[in-house]
């Protein structure tokens, strides 16, 4: 398979799964198992990292009137509610800038290829939409209590098979929080996380040291930032009409038989 061929394919699987909560990186991490990728988890971690920004790009693009509203209220006082939701945005965006940097080398060890880890966690983030899908909608607003427990939930998806969007929105849900405000919330709460961690490996030379190839980052980028813009729409309607337990069923299938096939092939 060529590399271009390859990035476009890795782009696909990220910007369709980014959104829908069924693990971006464990599909990843599944795809690169499947083609015989077998980078070290260093190499493999900063080429997960890159296809995301893809997917915030998509995110700023679906979201950008909203976006928009919240940069101008940085500069207008009377805008309390953007204010707020800037706020409680850098709350819950803490668990995972702390813990992601505190543990980097212990989260890119996860990226090695050990396929029983996504499975796992697949099975996990199946049951928590499960559980979701039953929950009562009461309409409740996101506070700054709750964007901190959404803060822990998104640090909890950095594992791969977890889902980050299926995590959030699911903790949003089972909190009785408006599915509307939740959604936006959830694909919103990660761009902080996904560009300051784009920066920062771009200027102490993490990439380079990754030594990616192009043939691969450019294509991925490309796919994923254009199915991104699709799957994010798509999700917030099914968000909206409370429609995750297919989500659900597909991750506890994909998690069960992958399990099997992982100790029965030992």
């Amino acid at each position: 398979m060529s590399e271009i061929l390859y990035g476009i394919i890795l782009g696909i699987v990220q910007g369709l799964t980014e959104f829908l909560p069924v693990s971006s990186d464990g599909h990843l991490e599944l795809m690169k198992f499947i083609v015989g990728d077998e980078s070290e988890g260093h190499k493999s971690w900063m080429l997960t990292v890159v296809l995301h920004l893809g997917t915030a790009l998509a995110t700023v693009v679906v979201f950008r009137k909203e976006i928009l509203e919240l940069f101008k209220a940085l500069f207008n006082k009377s805008m309390i509610y953007e204010r707020d939701f800037i706020v409680k945005v850098i709350i819950s965006m803490l668990p995972a800038a702390i813990l992601g940097v505190a543990f980097q080398d212990q989260i890119e060890a996860f990226f090695n290829g050990n396929m029983a880890i996504v499975f796992f966690f697949l099975l996990v983030t199946g049951v928590l939409l499960y559980i979701a899908d039953k929950s009562k909608n009461t309409g409740k607003a996101i506070d700054k209590k709750s964007a901190l427990i959404l803060g822990f939930a998104q640090a909890a998806a950095l594992l791969p098979g977890l889902s980050r969007s299926g995590s959030t929105i699911s903790t949003s849900m089972m909190l009785g929080i408006d599915k509307s405000e939740a959604t936006k919330f959830s694909f919103i709460m990660v761009l902080p996380i996904i560009f300051g961690k784009i920066l920062k490996d771009f200027m102490d030379g993490t990439y380079t040291s990754a030594e990616l190839s192009l043939s691969v980052v450019i294509p991925g980028l490309i796919a994923s930032f254009v199915t991104g813009i699709i799957a994010c729409k798509v999700m917030v309607n099914f968000v909206k009409n409370s429609r995750l337990i297919y989500f659900a069923y597909y991750c506890l299938v994909v998690g069960i038989f992958g399990l099997a096939y992982y100790f029965i092939s030992k």
